[in-house]
């Protein structure tokens, strides 16, 4: 197929388009910068409709991942990309004709704060989803699944906290903040946690292309399926980047409420690095929150090739060639 792929200099982004590229398919890649893929490409703004066009045209699927993710910014920051730019991209996908869309999503979107044990794909909800972030990914996600046609079906992937070698996001935070002293355990680090190595995580969407067609209007939320306890998991990754574990227990309501008053802060200086706690992240340290995959895997006939064991050996391997 001829797919483009929104998003390529994101580390999920650029694993799609290599599967893509390497299977065979005909892939671009659309972005604010280059990629560095070898891909062919287009940059520009996925709020430009100008620019979505021109990216769009001639392709048979769409994957969309293009989304600001940062821990900080403005609402209006958050929709301009988020919401916006997805609309942009669905309308330029239907203008041209495109016969499947895959919209990349998040948990996040239908998590009200409460615990998640065992937990389905549920609906996304903009009014009680945490934060910036997943209140301006729930109402794209929605506005992308009400574009579901049979002649462009739309389905949802959401896949959950994407890490591996490379990540700047979850890994890079982690290990950032160990370094600089800075990471503590919230309340008592026994909650359990899904994650997605992010070989599985491409793999899954590169499945979503395929299956769309007998998927559309659905979102379903994707996992390694096995949850662990989040000291565990903060343990395995600073240990792949050679650092102790962490030893610092915060309240977790001394967390939320600290993390409430440095987002605030960092939003009035309209500061750009991370902040050391903001509510949401203290609320995801704090709190279970894992999926039930086998309606995920029978959907997508998809299932995860990397264990989290098998990935956090890959990650030691890779920290001392990244220095």
């Amino acid at each position: 197929m001829r797919v483009l792929v929104t998003g390529g200099t994101s580390l999920l982004g650029a694993a799609v388009a290599r599967r893509l590229r390497d299977r065979g398919d005909a892939v671009t890649v659309f972005q604010r910068r280059p990629s560095g893929l070898g891909i062919r490409e287009h940059l520009g703004d996925v709020a430009d409709p100008a620019a979505v066009t021109e990216a769009v045209a001639g392709a048979e699927a769409v994957v969309h991942l293009a989304a600001r993710v940062a821990a900080t910014g403005s609402w209006d920051e958050f929709v301009r990309t988020n919401v916006d730019g997805t609309r942009t991209v669905v309308e330029a996908a239907q203008a041209a004709g495109v016969g499947r869309f895959v919209y990349v999503s998040s948990p996040s979107v239908a998590h009200a704060g409460a615990s998640l044990v065992g937990a389905g794909a549920g609906p996304a909800e903009p009014s009680t989803a945490r934060g910036h972030y997943a209140r301006s990914k729930a109402a794209a996600e929605l506005l992308a699944l009400a574009a579901s046609r049979p002649s462009m079906p739309v389905v949802a992937i959401r896949p959950h906290l994407v890490w591996g070698p490379g990540d700047t996001q979850l890994v890079g935070r982690i290990v950032a903040r160990a370094r600089a002293g800075r990471l503590a355990i919230v309340g008592s680090g026994a909650a359990l946690i899904d994650t997605t190595y992010l070989d599985n995580a491409a793999d899954a969407l590169v499945a979503a292309v395929d299956r769309a067609p007998q998927l559309g209007g659905r979102a379903l939320v994707v996992s390694n399926g096995e949850p662990r306890p989040v000291r565990e998991l903060l343990t395995r990754i600073t240990a792949a980047a050679g650092l102790p574990p962490p030893r610092v227990h915060v309240p977790t309501p001394v967390a939320v409420a600290g993390g409430q008053v440095v987002e605030r802060w960092w939003e009035r200086r309209r500061r750009e690095d991370d902040p050391p706690m903001t509510s949401f992240l203290a609320e995801q340290l704090a709190t279970a929150h894992w999926f039930d995959q086998r309606e995920t895997r029978r959907a997508l006939h998809w299932e995860p090739v990397v264990t989290l064991d098998e990935g956090f050996r890959r990650l030691r391997e890779w920290f001392p060639e990244s220095r």
